[in-house]
């Protein structure tokens, strides 16, 4: 095999390895965009309280994954620099992915333990923690993870590294989304939430426990302190390193602005979709503060539209999973910017498709035309970036990059749910719905402003 810096070529059984940490990563985090809504609906939460729980993952997404980043390249540990990252990560969000589904549970635990009269929202408040640890966690793995790449692979197959990872945030969604509409299509067994959080920690805890394993950083402990000793002289403060990160082209700055426009549009579905599903698709109330008689009587209803946005979230990461190796094949030919604006003109396509049309079918079929954009979205804006990145500041250059992917989302979480919340239909007998197609309008147009800041990117071709 070819060496570049004291790296040898992937083979394809070798990306296929590197990528099944990522793959339990992706399986606990789609779990958490699926069924974290109905959970705190469950609870009471109604859609700007639930806007507001969401805002755990850019909040931590914004300060994990810098802070990670950057000491995760000045960690020198018989176990590596990343690794302790990747597994530590993965132990805590099992344990709350275990707690978060059961939180009206542990609240009921805690009232008979201490006797004390516990507030009403007290469960909403134990499952907002959760989400908050796991997204913390999730984004403890992610910003080492991605570092990863420059790490132990050579420079010119970082993009096909990157389309790897999406196949791998692909094939896990789609395992993770299709597991329980797959059982009850089979076996006519409903499996419970808490089941599909259990299921989700295990995967999470397997694949870093299997990539810490299998995975070796290549530096040795003399290279790795020499590395250190030069991110430390140039990256003293955090501003240092935004700054150092600003000057290492021209062309970073528009990466970055693509990339908040282009996660503001993939939060909008991300974050609303499973409520789109239920209660535009299905027609479902809003039930957030209704009488038990009423919700028990659309809890069927309910279930259906849950298990139709499973279906969704798999089609749209299946498609997600078959067209992840193409797009890297492609964007080796082609150049990633071109690839990347005829993906998220895809995606923007899909997106009115579904702003449109509340057709079961033609939703599922969206959300497949969706996921070529996502697949892209996942590999090529990092491939874009992963030029640029000197050698020693790794994980302090994507924990930075991922600020423009948690930024947005402060935005969805705030801006767009309230104004969602302020969109509502008046139905009879006193219930309400909201438009939560309205979502996919907003992103749509998020998406087509991300479209043309890639144009302007000067690409810097191997």
């Amino acid at each position: 095999m070819e060496e570049n810096n004291n790296l040898k070529r992937f083979t394809t059984a070798q990306f296929l390895n590197f990528c099944l940490g990522f793959f339990g990563l992706q399986f606990a985090w789609q779990m958490r965009i699926i069924l974290s809504g109905p959970v705190t609906e469950g609870l009471g939460a109604s859609p700007f309280i639930y806007g507001l729980i969401w805002l755990a993952g850019p909040f931590t997404g914004m300060v994990v994954q810098p802070l990670i980043g950057a000491l995760s390249d000045k960690t020198v540990s018989p176990f590596g620099r990343r690794r302790p990252y990747l597994l530590g990560g993965a132990l805590f969000a099992s344990l709350a992915l275990w707690i978060f589904p059961n939180s009206e549970a542990v609240a009921n635990a805690l009232h008979n333990l201490t006797g004390l009269h516990l507030p009403s929202c007290t469960a909403l408040l134990i499952a907002a923690i959760m989400i908050w640890i796991i997204d913390a966690c999730v984004n403890i793995a992610q910003g080492p993870y991605r570092a990863l790449i420059p790490d132990v692979v050579v420079p010119e197959q970082h993009s096909i590294a990157n389309s790897y990872i999406s196949l791998a945030i692909g094939l896990g969604s789609v395992v993770a989304a299709g597991t329980a509409p797959f059982l009850k299509w089979a076996f006519n067994y409903q499996m419970s939430i808490p089941a599909q959080f259990i299921m989700a920690a295990l995967a999470f805890t397997l694949g870093m426990l299997w990539t810490c394993i299998t995975i070796k950083e290549h530096q040795t402990k003399k290279e790795m302190i020499k590395d250190v000793a030069t991110a430390e002289i140039k990256e003293d403060t955090f501003w240092d390193a935004l700054k150092n990160f600003f000057a290492l082209s021209p062309e970073v700055s528009k990466i970055c602005t693509m990339q908040f426009f282009t996660w503001i549009g993939t939060m909008c579905m991300m974050i609303f979709f499973t409520q789109y599903s239920v209660h535009t698709v299905y027609s479902v109330p809003d039930l957030s503060a209704v009488s038990e008689d009423i919700s028990n009587y659309y809890a069927n209803a309910t279930l259906i539209g849950t298990n139709f946005s499973s279906i969704c979230f798999a089609i749209f990461n299946l498609i997600c999973f078959l067209v992840a190796i193409p797009i890297g094949v492609l964007s080796a030919k082609y150049g990633n910017k071109r690839v990347h604006i005829i993906s998220l003109i895809t995606m923007i396509l899909a997106y009115l498709g579904m702003a449109f049309s509340t057709s079961p079918k033609v939703v599922a079929l969206m959300m497949g035309v969706a996921g070529i954009g996502w697949a892209s979205i996942c590999a090529l804006p990092f491939a874009m970036l992963s030029q640029y990145i000197k050698k020693g500041t790794e994980g302090s250059v994507m924990g930075i990059f991922n600020i423009f992917i948690a930024g947005p989302q402060v935005f969805v979480c705030t801006l767009v749910a309230w104004f969602i919340s302020k969109c509502i239909i008046k139905l009879d007998g006193g219930l309400i719905n909201y438009h939560w197609e309205y979502t996919f309008i907003v992103g749509a147009i998020c998406l087509a402003i991300a479209a043309l800041i890639t144009n302007s990117v000067k690409e810097k071709r191997e």
